[in-house]
């Protein structure tokens, strides 16, 4: 996947002077042999220098992990570890870090062979929070070579995320349409989060779309556009006009993203959109998306800052959609019902008008924004994507700021079922178990807006990991709890 980050993970071991210092080195060896092993080793570098209760050594590996152009750390206690100098690692790490701990090995090497790392751990813990310093620390951090391995790995998403959003810049386009203020959200966290924005009128991407009139790659453009749709491809006579604005887009992105690696973008879509451009962008949004871009609508900001997250930890194509119509009675008992194990209040239907890329539809066309259409002339509302969503399991979520700028998520994970939605847009008929009550008691409760993001396949665990990580509060992560475990928000007096 494009406009993303690679990981390369230094592991630095750590000694305490009353500790055989060759403790952790066999033991540090065996988890990145592991690691090479079972993954990648591209993505592990270890750190020859073990830290034995000295800030100097502490700085010097520092420096070492820099060489080797290390972007996340591990520090691993092959026994108890100095707490001071650990932290202080983590502490001047400028990026993502771990601590995990060595298990002891055999029954018969407790003497010597003891390293304590289970105690040491609590120690590193408390000295973290001392120093205010972030670190992942699994659910169980102890284990054994392989075991740590797993945890390495695990943690390389989760870092991934965050060195993604140190390196973002969100580009967006015009103030949210009128009636959309639930898309309207305090930029605040954005830069408690090291994301840049860069906000820009609707008027100026006109001016740059008109500049890009008879542009030579239009063709070219237009041609790629065209075998990407195949038979889908029903509005031949837009192509040219979306290359344009895909073009405009492309070169604002080059144009604007300054120091920032990675870039995502928001734009409007109506009220004035289609009588002046002359369409509406949704394919065009679809087509960003599949190359590594994700694009929101309606000026969603936190949309596409979920998307994109959604994007980095999958390494897959992602989409956005409204939580939008129940499933009619009759569908679900011709279609759902004895076939799949939910209830009606279960179901929903996710839509949006057409910006899911093709490669996760079932089917596809271009067709006209028939919502925009009952208001407008046609052909000027030509230029969405049609199509039922690829079913299969699904990961519903979203991270937003409240109105008084405090940071909120939710996590859902469910499936999209082989049911035909016969409706229109982007569409598919979603399956969350107890959604009804996750719908009450967290998503209206919590006041979140109706733009979910969508990442294809399950990522609860993941996410949890990474929204904890960005410093969301527990409290304000919301997940869709089991039959019998109350919301508490939810009357017991059913």
């Amino acid at each position: 996947m494009n406009n993303v980050p690679k990981v390369k993970i230094g592991v630095v071991g750590v000694s305490r002077d009353c500790f055989p210092a060759s403790l952790t080195e066999r033991r540090r060896k065996a988890v990145v042999d592991a690691y090479k092993k079972k993954y990648s080793a591209d993505e592990i570098y270890e750190c020859p220098i073990t830290i034995i209760e000295s800030e100097i050594d502490m700085m010097n590996a520092l420096s070492d992990i820099k060489k080797a152009e290390c972007n996340a750390l591990c520090v691993f206690l092959g026994n108890f570890g100095p707490e001071i100098s650990e932290t202080l690692l983590a502490k001047h790490f400028d990026g993502p870090k771990m601590f995990i701990a060595a298990a002891e090995e055999s029954q018969g090497d407790l003497q010597d062979g003891r390293g304590d790392a289970f105690c040491g751990m609590l120690n590193a813990s408390y000295n973290l929070a001392l120093r205010n310093v972030k670190a992942y620390i699994p659910e169980y951090p102890v284990g054994d070579a392989d075991e740590l391995a797993d945890k390495i790995k695990e943690f390389l998403p989760i870092a991934k995320v965050i060195i993604a959003l140190n390196n973002l810049k969100i580009i967006s386009f015009g103030p949210r349409p009128m009636n959309f203020l639930a898309c309207n959200a305090p930029i605040k966290q954005l830069y408690n989060l090291n994301v840049e924005i860069e906000e820009n009128s609707e008027l100026d991407l006109f001016e740059s779309f008109k500049n890009h009139e008879g542009d030579k790659r239009i063709a070219e453009m237009a041609s790629k556009m065209a075998e990407d749709l195949g038979a889908g491809n029903k509005k031949p006579e837009m192509l040219a006009k979306l290359a344009q604005y895909k073009l405009t887009l492309d070169d604002w992105v080059e144009a604007h993203k300054g120091y920032r690696k990675f870039v995502t973008l928001t734009t409007k879509c109506w009220p004035a959109f289609q009588t002046q451009f002359g369409f509406v962008p949704c394919y065009v949004n679809s087509f960003f998306t599949g190359e590594g871009i994700p694009v929101s609508c309606e000026v969603d900001i936190y949309g596409t800052l979920s998307e994109y997250i959604g994007q980095v930890l999958s390494d897959d194509i992602v989409t956005l959609l409204d939580i939008n119509n129940s499933v009619p009675k009759d569908m679900y008992e011709q279609s759902i019902k004895g076939k799949f194990d939910y209830k009606q209040t279960d179901t929903f239907m996710g839509f949006h008008c057409g910006n899911t890329c093709t490669k996760k539809l079932s089917f596809h066309e271009m067709k006209y924004q028939k919502i925009m259409a009952r208001a407008l002339p046609i052909e000027v509302t030509n230029g969405t994507l049609e199509g039922d969503i690829v079913p299969g399991d699904i990961t519903l979520y979203r991270l937003q700021s409240t109105a008084d700028a405090k940071l909120r998520a939710y996590i859902a994970e469910g499936e999209v079922l082989p049911v035909a939605t016969k409706s229109f847009g982007s569409i598919g008929v979603f399956a969350v178990k107890e959604m009804g009550r996750f719908y009450r008691h967290v998503l209206i409760e919590k006041n979140y807006p109706h733009h979910a993001a969508v990442a294809f396949g399950k990522w609860g665990k993941v996410l949890f990991e990474v929204f904890k990580y960005l410093g969301v509060e527990l409290s304000e992560i919301g997940y869709n709890q089991p039959e019998g475990v109350r919301y508490p928000s939810e009357n017991p007096w059913k």
